[in-house]
């Protein structure tokens, strides 16, 4: 790890490879030369595809991750080699995360609007001995009061906080970095969070019709990747 290089880091972003998203790996790429984003998380749903190919483009920048929909919430994994499918029970997801050597957080863990399953409390209390860290700032949250009860669960038990946007648009890429000492792997971020510095920004409402509408296009045609 170079502690002497601040890097901006981007840990929750989605592409066209997401049901939700229409936004080709390249020009996410290209939006983070613009915004000065030096490492970037692509999280997409229950998908690595996307991810592998950005970081075969950039693979100083790209870290490949995913947001993986268990039987209750979401988990995002970092620094992934195999693709985890959904609908599997969490403590299954985080063996499957564990035996790959990722980097293990839990994705807007108090937000009550984005699944038809939620986590339980109990879960994510069985779930603790297992993260690296808890998302305590998303941007995509419709209420700043889901990103403060996460962070208070985090603060509470000892668990490494982290930022990110949920970007399914490049305008919101960015919208939540954080900065932090530079990092190539799991082990060196989960040291680099320790001196962590946010730059954090709620998006308006209005981004989530983003995501409706991408839904809408890939029922009548298929995007190109």
């Amino acid at each position: 790890m170079n502690l002497s290089r601040v890097v901006r880091a981007e840990f929750h972003c989605h592409s066209v490879y997401s049901p939700d998203s229409l936004v080709r790996v390249e020009d996410l790429l290209a939006a983070c030369e613009q915004k000065n984003i030096d490492k970037l998380a692509i999280t997409d749903h229950n998908r690595i595809e996307g991810a592998l190919r950005a970081h075969a483009l950039d693979p100083q920048r790209v870290i490949v991750g995913e947001e993986i929909q268990t039987t209750q919430g979401e988990i995002l994994g970092y620094f992934m080699r195999e693709e985890i499918p959904a609908g599997l029970e969490p403590l299954e997801v985080i063996r499957r995360l564990k035996d790959q050597g990722a980097f293990i957080s839990v994705a807007h863990p108090f937000d009550p609007n984005r699944d038809a399953t939620h986590w339980q409390l109990g879960t994510l209390e069985a779930m603790l001995p297992f993260l690296d860290a808890f998302e305590t700032f998303n941007a995509r949250c419709l209420r700043q009061t889901y990103n403060d009860q996460a962070q208070i669960f985090a603060q509470e038990h000892g668990l490494a906080g982290m930022a990110g946007s949920d970007a399914h648009s490049i305008f919101e890429l960015g919208r939540a970095t954080m900065l932090l000492a530079d990092f190539n792997n799991a082990m060196e971020l989960r040291t680099a969070l320790e001196n962590a510095q946010w730059d954090v920004h709620l998006s308006s409402a209005a981004v989530h019709l983003y995501s409706v509408w991408a839904k809408i296009v890939k029922k009548v045609h298929k995007p190109a990747l």
